[in-house]
């Protein structure tokens, strides 16, 4: 009988790193990392060296720039991966920017060589790499014996018993005809792109041998965690996924009297609905009610405010809520994100609450306060994040803001109202000279709902749903309100066919 060896994997301590790795990296495995300066490569590096170094698991970091090794840990220490405590005990650095000098790979060569003999590491580190084919002279004879001396070290950190790990600057091109791409198990490439004055960094597996990862480019930060990656709309593997069925499914209160008989016996779980409507017509209240009904009920909710400061949430209540840890927020006012990020927090803050409802206000102030970078995609990762929310089981609520038009009646300023199982529409009136707020159902998958016109007020106590429309004096359209009739339909006039 055959017995497939098991390869153990490797935590890598970067944040959704081993997620897009397929669960971690691959013992004994020959590794990349590349990309342009100053894009997190040595950062990149090092957390995962401090991760996994310990008395009987030691690394060995070989360090061939020109600066010595204490001036890059001077910047490494900054991060709170880093321990002090495991340098010179679990981790030992050799500089060998003098042995570079005299042009002999050979002896460069067996310097390493001699050193992981000696020290018998678990992890291997050599940065960087490329700058190797950038000192010394530049005849061809010279030329030929680096691309001979990289082969020759790849090939050896290929046959140790450790875990090893090339660093270094490359271009596509030099990627595409580089041997090294070939022999490596693993290869991780970060890039970063400047776009008016947001910068974005971005990291893609491009190859992980025997296992299954995830393949396109990824959202990363640095900050003073060090490296934290936002795996691009991806359902984390301990999330339990809910099947959509459109009929017979259990369906939640929306804490509005009124507001679940006009959609057919309350709000599928798991279904994204869509309030639409102008400025103050009550969207965000709405989104309030949602929330506290499911504090009510134990069905904890999360909120992403991207168009006030939790400071200025209007409902005292929600604060309230937010304030006691019953209703997570994700306060995104003043970033520059990614979507992916976005959906990280949320996927954080779901898990930490055990969340059943999300209200996201709104798409509109989502658009501003993502990277411009993003905004070339906006429907598409929209579209994504909406997928894996309601694919875990949560009932999603989100809002977005209309222009002031009553000529036409639209959903959403994105085109974005296929993303919603259902729909709710807020708009003002003018009737006996005065603005009403009116709602109505406009759609909900699956199900039969009210085709109403409703009256609606904002109360003290929240939203007041009040009776069928049956006639008014008019709509809102740029015409004097004495020239519509009792019964004008929405958007028209006397002078308009009906």
């Amino acid at each position: 009988m055959n017995h497939k060896i098991r390869i153990r994997k490797l935590p890598t301590g970067v944040p959704g790193l081993d997620d897009l790795l397929g669960g971690g990296l691959p013992e004994y495995s020959f590794n990349l990392i590349a990309g342009c300066p100053g894009g997190g490569k040595t950062t990149l590096a090092h957390q995962i060296m401090f991760t996994q170094a310990s008395p009987t698991n030691r690394a060995l970091f070989f360090t061939v720039l020109g600066e010595p090794a204490l001036k890059m840990l001077r910047y490494q220490q900054q991060f709170s991966f880093f321990d002090i405590d495991k340098v010179n005990n679990s981790v030992h650095y050799v500089n060998l920017s003098q042995d570079l000098q005299q042009g002999d790979f050979d002896k460069v060569l067996m310097r390493i060589v001699n050193e992981v003999q000696q020290y018998a590491p678990s992890l291997v580190f050599v940065d960087s790499f490329r700058s190797l084919l950038r000192s010394g002279k530049q005849a061809h004879a010279e030329r030929f014996d680096m691309q001979r001396f990289l082969q020759q070290l790849a090939m050896e950190m290929t046959g140790w018993q450790a875990t090893t790990f090339l660093i270094g600057e490359y271009s596509a091109a030099e990627a595409d005809s580089s041997p090294l791409f070939t022999v490596a198990d693993g290869i991780l490439w970060l890039t970063q792109s400047l776009h008016r004055d947001t910068m974005v960094r971005k990291l893609q597996v491009v190859k992980m041998r025997g296992q299954s990862q995830h393949s396109g480019l990824h959202t990363f930060r640095i900050d003073d965690n060090g490296i934290q990656i936002f795996p691009r709309a991806m359902v984390p593997t301990n999330t339990a996924v809910a099947i959509k069925v459109p009929g017979g499914k259990k369906r939640i209160a929306m804490g509005i009297p009124g507001l679940d008989e006009m959609l057919g016996g309350g709000l599928p779980t798991g279904y994204a609905l869509l309030v639409v409507g102008p400025s103050g017509s009550g969207k965000t209240i709405l989104s309030t009610e949602f929330l506290a009904e499911g504090v009510r009920r134990g069905e904890p909710g999360v909120i992403a405010a991207f168009e006030k400061h939790p400071n200025q949430l209007l409902n005292k209540a929600l604060y309230t809520l937010v304030t006691a840890g019953q209703v997570g927020m994700i306060d995104a006012y003043s970033l520059s994100l990614s979507i992916d990020e976005t959906l990280y927090e949320l996927i954080k803050a779901i898990e930490r609450l055990q969340a059943k409802r999300v209200v996201i206000d709104s798409l509109s102030g989502f658009e501003l306060v993502l990277a411009p970078q993003f905004h070339e995609d906006f429907r598409g990762a929209l579209y994504r994040m909406v997928a894996v929310l309601t694919g875990m089981g949560v009932t999603v609520l989100m809002t977005s803001e209309l222009e002031d038009r009553y000529t036409d009646l639209r959903f959403s300023p994105f085109g974005s109202a296929f993303l919603a199982d259902a729909i709710i529409v807020q708009r003002y009136v003018e009737m006996e000279g005065s603005l009403k707020r009116v709602l109505s159902v406009a759609k909900v998958r699956g199900s039969e709902h009210s085709k109403e016109i409703r009256l609606f007020e904002i109360t003290d106590a929240g939203i007041i749903i009040g009776q069928p429309l049956k006639c008014y004096s008019g709509i809102l359209s740029g015409r004097p309100s004495v020239d519509a009739k009792p019964g004008t339909p929405m958007g028209a006039s006397n002078d308009d066919p009906l």
